[in-house]
C-alpha cells in the first residue's frame, strides 16, 4: 500500500463525518447514541422566519377585525337619531292694549327694531289679563291643528290660533302685521327694555282714559322645542320672584 493510500484511508473519515448514528456501549450495559443528524442553520432560520410571519399575519388579521368592528360600531352609533335639543334666545316682549280693548303681544329681536318678528292680537280683554296676572301665574296656550296646508309652514306664520288662558278656552288669537300706529308705539318705547306704564292717547278725544294704551315690556326667553312647539317666558327682573307669564305656541295632531 502506498503512502497516499494510507493517508486517504486515515484522513477521509475525519474530513467526511458519519451521517448514521452510532451506539456507544458503557460498562453496566448502558448505551448512548452519537452522531445524530443536526438541523442545518439555513433550515432553522427559515422555520423561525415562517413562525414570525405567521404570528404577524395573525396579529394583523386580529387588528383588522377589531378595526372593522369599531368602524361598524361608529356607523351604527351615527345612525342613531339624536333628539333635538331645545334652542334658547333672548327677545323683547311687549304686552299692550287699550284699557277697554283687548290684548296684543309683540316680540322683537331687540328694542330698536320697529318690525316685530311676531305680532298677535289676543281675544282676552286687557282688564281681564290684568286680573289674571294679579292672582298669580299666567299660562297662555295658543294651539292650532295640524292641517295639511299648515303642516309645512313656520309655527310663527300660522294665521289663527285657539287660545287658552290657565286652562280655560278664551276665544282665538290672530297673527297681524304691524301698522303705523303699532310702529309709532314701538318707536316711543325703544329706549325702554323693562318697564310698565300707560301711554297717553294723543287723539284729543273726550274719552281719553279709554284711548290710553297700557303696556308691560320685558325680556323673554324664547325656547324652540321643535318645529311644532315654541314658547316665550317672561324673565322677571326680581330674582326672588317666579315667572309670571308664559306664552306657548303648539301645533297639535288633533
Amino acid at each position: 500500500m502506498t503512502k497516499i493510500d494510507s493517508l486517504r484511508r486515515f484522513l477521509l473519515p475525519c474530513i467526511t463525518p458519519q451521517t448514521n448514528p452510532t451506539t456507544v456501549s458503557f460498562p453496566g450495559g448502558a448505551t448512548t447514541s452519537t452522531g445524530a443528524s443536526k438541523k442545518r442553520l439555513s433550515t432553522s432560520l427559515r422555520d423561525d422566519i415562517d413562525v414570525q410571519d405567521s404570528a404577524s399575519s395573525s396579529a394583523s388579521s386580529s387588528e383588522a377585525v377589531v378595526t372593522s368592528a369599531a368602524s361598524d360600531d361608529y356607523y351604527n352609533l351615527s345612525a342613531v337619531t339624536v333628539p333635538q335639543r331645545p334652542s334658547k334666545t333672548m327677545v323683547i316682549g311687549t304686552i299692550f292694549g287699550r284699557r277697554k280693548g283687548h290684548v296684543w303681544f309683540c316680540v322683537q329681536h331687540d328694542r330698536l327694531s320697529v318690525k316685530p318678528i311676531l305680532l298677535l292680537e289676543l281675544s282676552i280683554a286687557t282688564s281681564q289679563l290684568v286680573q289674571e296676572m294679579g292672582s298669580g301665574l299666567v299660562r297662555v296656550a295658543l294651539e292650532c291643528p295640524t292641517r295639511p296646508e299648515l303642516k309645512s309652514c313656520l309655527l310663527r306664520s300660522v294665521p289663527v290660533w285657539t287660545m287658552f288662558c290657565n286652562g280655560r278656552k278664551l276665544g282665538y288669537a290672530v297673527r297681524r302685521s304691524a301698522n303705523e300706529e303699532t310702529r309709532m308705539m314701538l318707536k316711543r318705547l325703544e329706549s325702554m327694555t323693562v318697564g310698565a306704564g300707560v301711554l297717553p292717547s294723543g287723539s284729543g278725544s273726550g274719552d281719553s282714559d279709554a284711548d290710553e294704551v297700557m303696556y308691560m315690556r320685558a325680556n323673554y326667553e324664547h325656547v324652540v322645542g321643535s318645529s311644532d312647539s315654541e314658547s316665550f317666558h317672561l324673565i322677571n327682573p326680581d330674582a326672588n320672584s317666579a315667572q309670571e307669564l308664559s306664552i306657548f305656541l303648539l301645533r297639535t295632531s288633533s
